[in-house]
């Protein structure tokens, strides 16, 4: 077990330390802009905005593995909702058990139990 846990750390380490050299070796500046020049002219909007290019690409890998998150939770609802309805009837059917078995035929057998239902209420 320990050895997984060393090797989590190394590969760990190893993404921190590809991480930093990738920023290391992007740090130009450079400008985002939310509409292509032209098109901005034509509208009379010109927003943009200067950051160093590790930022761009980090914040472009987080932004997708965001929307991987939530497309992946809204393709699941399906399951969790057909595992709630599961989990509500298997609590019905225990319920239901547990009343048939009542206090007073805990010692019966469970088939007993059953056969002489109707006439254990005469």
């Amino acid at each position: 077990m320990t050895v997984l846990r060393y090797l989590k750390y190394l590969f760990l380490v190893v993404v921190a330390l590809a991480l930093v050299l990738m920023a290391m070796a992007n740090r130009e500046i450079v400008t985002l802009e939310v509409i292509p020049p032209d098109l901005a002219a034509w509208f009379g909007i010109q927003y943009g905005i200067e950051l160093p290019l590790f930022l761009v690409i980090l914040g472009g890998v987080v932004v997708g593995v965001l929307v991987g998150f939530v497309w992946e939770w809204l393709r699941e609802h399906r399951h969790r909702a057909e595992a709630k309805t599961q989990k509500r009837n298997a609590q019905a059917l225990e319920r239901e058990v547990n009343t048939l078995k009542g206090p007073a035929r805990d010692s019966q057998d469970e088939i007993l139990a059953i056969v002489d239902g109707p006439r254990a209420g005469r």
